[in-house]
């Protein structure tokens, strides 16, 4: 058995001092933004208690699905670096990133360098995504949709380039017969599709799943709990979201901060997916299991 948690959607806090110099372009939208509307409703407290509560479970591996930073400042960034270290070591944490990692060109680059190891793996070139981790039978892929964008847009991009390395990683590793869990910070759903915060090349994802296949499929960005399901090759692969993990309670755009966890077995040739949602309820003030299924 594999137990394996998702998590997404950190969105540090408290917003470092910050100079004009520093608000240029896109950067102002989005300070102006957080100082307005999402200064109380993401905060550290909400996120310590629900880390803390996660650790508790011993899992075997930890998926972060992207969008640690706000601005992507230097500041915030290297503080997500200190953030990861603490949530675990490299071999058992993987980060896919997010809009927000990526929010201004130069980002995306600054974090790759900083978190290193957490966001690397195996890879079938010298392109950085998608990469691999394997832990026992579980592969884990890590997909890119992270590029910078026009201020009020939070698109994300899936191009050929990484369609055609995540098709011939995918098969790979289903002919070892991996349970293949697959990351990506945008929703790849049709469900979930918007011109101004969707996923460029959703239908060319699902393509790719719907031909060489998956077992899971795992995104942020909705700050939103969901369950939906794409086409894979001979059946319905589960795509799950998770609510942004430092989304407190009272809060009027997000869900409150939850986290998954799956519970992975295989029995001759098959696999099983139990999953449980932990997380805080709209009231009282401890978190609970919200919800079990079986999703495979």
């Amino acid at each position: 058995m594999i137990t394996l948690a998702h998590i997404s959607d950190i969105h540090l806090s408290p917003m470092p001092e910050v100079g004009f110099r520093d608000l240029l372009g896109k950067r102002l939208t989005g300070y102006l933004n957080w100082k307005m509307r999402r200064n109380e409703e993401l905060n550290s407290e909400t996120l310590a208690s629900l880390v803390g509560h996660m650790q508790a479970q011993s899992v075997d591996f930890t998926a972060v699905t992207g969008d640690l930073v706000n601005l992507a400042l230097r500041f915030e960034i290297e503080r997500a670096g200190r953030w990861l270290e603490a949530l675990g070591p490299s071999g058992k944490v993987a980060v896919c990133p997010g809009n927000h990692d990526a929010y201004v060109p130069g980002a995306l680059e600054s974090a790759q360098e900083i978190w290193g190891d957490y966001m690397k793996g195996e890879t079938l070139d010298a392109s950085a995504f998608p990469f691999v981790r394997r832990i026992g039978d579980m592969a884990i892929v890590s997909c890119s949709s992270a590029v910078p964008t026009r201020p009020f847009l939070a698109i994300g991009r899936f191009d050929d380039q990484q369609a055609e390395r995540l098709a011939r990683i995918l098969t790979a590793l289903g002919e070892a017969g991996m349970f293949r869990v697959v990351m990506i910070h945008h929703p790849p759903n049709a469900e979930l599709q918007h011109p101004s915060f969707g996923l460029k090349g959703h239908r060319l994802f699902r393509k790719v799943i719907a031909e060489h296949g998956a077992e899971l499929v795992l995104h942020g960005h909705t700050h939103r709990s969901s369950i939906h399901s794409i086409p894979g090759k001979g059946h319905e692969v589960p795509v799950v979201g998770v609510a942004a993990a430092s989304a407190a309670q009272g809060g009027t755009l997000d869900d409150p901060a939850r986290y998954n966890l799956f519970r992975i077995e295989k029995a001759g040739n098959a696999w099983t997916c139990t999953m449980r949602e932990f997380g805080f309820q709209r009231l009282g003030h401890d978190i609970v299991m919200r919800m079990q299924m079986r999703i495979s």
